[in-house]
C-alpha cells in the first residue's frame, strides 16, 4: 500500500533521528540497514564497510536468520556488484542482479534475490561502505521484467538521502569512539602515575624491610620479628594506597562541573545514544561531599546501563532531588521488571549488590521496586554533610 506524502515524511524524519541518536559504529550500521530495508520495501538489505584487504571489515545484515547468516559462512569479499558499489560515485539499479555480467554467484545457503538497488555511503573522496538492497516487496513480475521497476526512481532518491545522512552518522560515531579511546588511554595513563606516585615508595620501603628481616633472622630473631612486624604494616599501607589509586579516583567531569552538570551530561549523551527516551530533571540539590558525589553519579550509571541494555524500557526517568541536606536519587523505567522471587538472581545480574555497597559506604541507602512488565525503579539517598 503506497504511504501519503505525510506518512512517508514522517518515517524518513523517524529514520534520520534514529540513525543521529546512535553512538556505537554498530549500532548506527545496524539502524541504517534497517531503516533503509524499512523504508525501501526490501525483503533484503546489508550494509558493507571495506577494508584495506580486499574484504569487509564489517557486514551487517537485515532480513536474514542468524541461523542463515551462519550457514551461508564467512564475510564476502570485495567482487562483482560489491566492489563496484565500492568504486562508483551513484547507485546501481538491475532489474535482476543475476543476470549482470559482474554476478558472481553466491554460496549455497544464500537466499534467492532478484531485483537489487545499491548505493555507496561517501564522506567527500571517501568511500565508508555501500548498501545493498533486493527483492522489493510487492514488486509485480512485470514490474521487474527488464526495466528496473523493482526499485523505482523514488527509491533512488530516498536511498541517496539515506546515505547521506548515514555517512554522517557513521562519520560522527567513528569520532566518539575515537574520542572514548583517547579518553581511555589518558585515564591509564593518569593511573599508571598515580600508582608510580602512591605506591612505589611504599613497596621499596616494604622491600628493604624485608630484607633486613632476612639478614637478622639468624643473629638477632628479636630484632627480625620487629622488622617482620614492620613489613606487614608497610604491606596494608601499599594495599591501601593501591586501592586508593584504582577505586577511589573521582571523574574529571565530577570534580570540575560538580555532580549535577556531570550527571545532565550522562544523561544527554545516553539519550542520544540509544532509543529509549531518557531524561533528567533536577530541584534544589546542594554541593554533597565528594565521596557522596562520586557514589551517586555511580550507582547512576549503573541503573542507567541496566535500565537501557536489559529492560527493554521506553522511557527512562532520571530524578535527583534535595533531602535535607543530603538528595534523593531516582532512576525508573518502563521496562519488563522482574518479580519478588527473581530479586536475589537479578540483584547479582544487574550489580545491585555493588550499588547497595556504594550506597552504605557514604552513609545513605539504596531500595530496588519492581514488577514484572511494569518496571524498575532504584532509589538512594545520602544524607549530605
Amino acid at each position: 500500500m503506497h504511504k501519503g506524502p505525510c506518512t512517508g515524511l514522517a518515517a524518513v524524519s523517524t529514520a534520520l533521528l534514529a540513525m543521529s541518536r546512535r553512538l556505537e559504529v554498530q549500532d548506527v550500521l545496524r539502524t541504517i540497514v534497517v531503516s533503509a530495508r524499512e523504508l525501501l520495501g526490501a525483503e533484503y538489505a546489508a550494509l558493507g564497510v571495506p577494508d584495506d584487504h580486499g574484504g569487509f571489515a564489517q557486514f551487517v545484515v537485515d532480513g536474514i536468520t542468524e541461523e542463515q547468516w551462519r550457514r551461508i559462512g564467512p564475510l564476502p569479499r570485495q567482487h562483482g556488484i560489491l566492489a563496484a558499489m565500492l568504486h562508483q560515485d551513484g547507485p546501481e539499479r538491475l532489474a535482476d542482479v543475476r543476470e549482470d555480467p559482474r554476478f558472481g554467484g553466491w554460496p549455497a545457503a544464500h537466499p534467492e534475490m532478484s531485483d537489487f538497488l545499491g548505493m555507496p555511503v561517501r564522506d567527500g573522496e571517501e568511500t565508508l561502505g555501500a548498501l545493498f538492497l533486493a527483492n522489493k516487496r510487492g514488486a509485480t513480475p512485470a514490474e521487474t521484467a527488464g526495466d528496473g521497476r523493482g526499485f523505482t526512481d523514488e527509491d533512488e532518491e530516498l536511498l541517496s538521502l539515506l546515505a547521506q545522512h548515514a555517512a554522517i552518522a557513521l562519520t560522527n560515531a567513528r569520532l566518539y569512539e575515537r574520542s572514548r579511546e583517547l579518553t581511555i588511554a589518558e585515564e591509564r595513563s593518569r593511573l599508571a602515575h598515580e600508582l608510580h606516585d602512591a605506591v612505589s615508595q611504599k613497596l621499596f620501603s616494604l622491600r628493604l624491610t624485608a630484607q633486613a628481616a632476612s639478614a637478622l633472622v639468624d643473629r638477632d630473631p628479636a630484632r627480625a620479628k620487629g622488622e617482620l612486624q614492620q613489613v606487614a604494616v608497610l604491606a596494608a599501607e601499599a594495599a591501601d594506597e593501591l586501592r586508593a589509586a584504582v577505586t577511589e579516583l573521582r571523574p574529571a567531569a565530577l570534580d570540575e562541573d560538580g555532580l549535577v552538570a556531570t550527571l545532565r551530561d550522562h544523561v544527554r549523551v545516553l539519550d542520544r545514544a540509544h532509543t529509549a527516551h531518557v531524561t533528567f530533571t533536577c530541584d534544589g540539590v546542594r554541593a554533597l561531599p565528594a565521596t557522596q558525589e562520586e557514589a551517586v553519579l555511580r550507582v547512576a550509571q549503573e541503573a542507567l546501563h541496566n535500565a537501557l541494555r536489559h529492560s527493554g524500557a521506553e522511557t527512562v526517568e532520571v530524578t535527583l532531588l534535595r533531602r535535607g541536606a543530603g538528595a534523593l536519587l531516582s532512576v525508573r523505567d518502563d521496562g519488563r521488571g522482574f518479580s519478588p522471587p527473581t530479586v536475589r538472581k537479578a540483584g547479582r545480574h544487574l550489580g545491585l549488590v555493588s550499588m547497595r555497597d556504594r550506597a552504605s559506604g557514604v552513609g545513605g541507602r539504596l531500595e530496588v521496586h519492581s514488577e514484572p512488565a511494569r518496571g524498575t525503579t532504584i532509589e538512594m539517598e545520602v544524607p549530605g554533610g
